[in-house]
């Protein structure tokens, strides 16, 4: 599940990046608001990279897609981004678990079918 959310999330930095690019030819938006909200966006994204697997990582993931697609307030654009990636989102976490049980159930077979153990 890391590996596909990690994934999905570099992804929204990404864009996140572009969208504060378009959100700068706003004139009633300041450079400097517009840049420290898409950082402080960004940074969010590369941190919960690391803590997808802990507890409470994935609801921060989904809080982080409900602001992306709130962001379509700002560029109208990320309402089908913030949509896309949220369902991108569910299916790295959904196809992400099932990839992990499943290669628990190998591993658990792996361990059961070697000779000598207990």
């Amino acid at each position: 599940m890391r590996t596909l959310c990690a994934s999905t999330l570099i992804g929204e930095v990404f864009i996140i990046g572009f969208a504060a690019l378009v959100a700068m030819k706003d004139p009633d938006l300041s450079m400097t608001t517009v840049w420290t909200v898409s950082g402080v966006a960004m940074f969010a994204c590369l941190l919960l990279c690391g803590m997808v697997t802990r507890p409470g990582g994935v609801a921060l993931g989904w809080a982080l897609q409900v602001v992306l697609i709130a962001s379509g307030f700002v560029v109208p654009t990320m309402f089908f981004l913030g949509v896309a990636f949220a369902a991108l989102w569910w299916a790295s976490v959904h196809y992400g678990r099932k990839i992990d049980e499943a290669k628990a159930r190998f591993a658990a077979q792996a361990d059961a079918s070697t000779p000598g153990a207990a």
